[in-house]
């Protein structure tokens, strides 16, 4: 019992399942180091999008009251933040998915085998126990299949959920300090004008 006796009698469902259950391992292993290699690159430019998103509002600022910047700033940081955590988790809804269906796709590939092996057992008039096992524990290849794909698929999505919930947190300490300092630095800017504007009013009545 085999897998190359298996292949030779397999029909075109079967070795078009096992093609699907081919291209979904394909897919998991790409997807999974694609999203390992680019975790610190994207936090990278994470951090600095979401100071360009700040910086790109300072003047816009400037007229508003403290806690009028303080909510447009929130608002900015959030939406860079939704942005962020989107394309952190490109392709992880695949992964989930091939999770789910992959055991299912080789079960479905394991009886469609077992029937076809009962049916030329049965066309055979040959129905003792060597001539059922044989077929029915090739047909199990299958399974065997659909679980090699699917086990992969669901430590890569769990890895891959970890690391984007660790970039969600760190992304939202990133955001508060930033927001901290452009507060700090707004305030800094107002004192100094309304001082300005004073020193010059004093000077003007002298």
């Amino acid at each position: 019992m085999n897998f190359s006796v298996y292949w030779q009698h397999a029909d075109a469902v079967s070795k078009s399942l096992y093609f699907v259950l081919l291209a979904m391992s394909i897919a998991t292993w790409t997807i999974f180091v694609l999203r390992i290699m680019g975790t610190r690159q994207l936090k990278q430019l994470a951090y600095t999008r979401l100071s360009d998103a700040l910086s790109a509002l300072k003047a816009k600022l400037s007229p508003l009251n403290f806690e009028q910047r303080k909510a447009v700033a929130e608002q900015a940081l959030l939406r860079q933040i939704s942005a962020e955590k989107a394309s952190a988790e490109k392709g992880v809804a695949v992964l989930g998915t091939i999770a789910s269906l992959a055991p299912f796709v080789g079960l479905f590939g394991t009886v469609w085998g077992i029937f076809h092996a009962l049916v030329a057992v049965g066309k055979s008039g040959q129905a003792g126990l060597a001539q059922v096992a044989t077929p029915v524990g090739e047909a199990l290849i299958m399974t065997g299949l659909g679980l090699a794909v699917a086990i992969p698929a669901v430590l890569a999505y769990n890895i891959c959920m970890r690391f984007n919930r660790g970039l969600a947190h760190e992304l939202q300490d990133q955001a508060h300090s930033l927001l901290i300092d452009t507060m700090l630095q707004q305030d800094s800017a107002k004192k100094a004008e309304v001082k300005t504007a004073q020193e010059s009013l004093v000077g003007g009545q002298a």
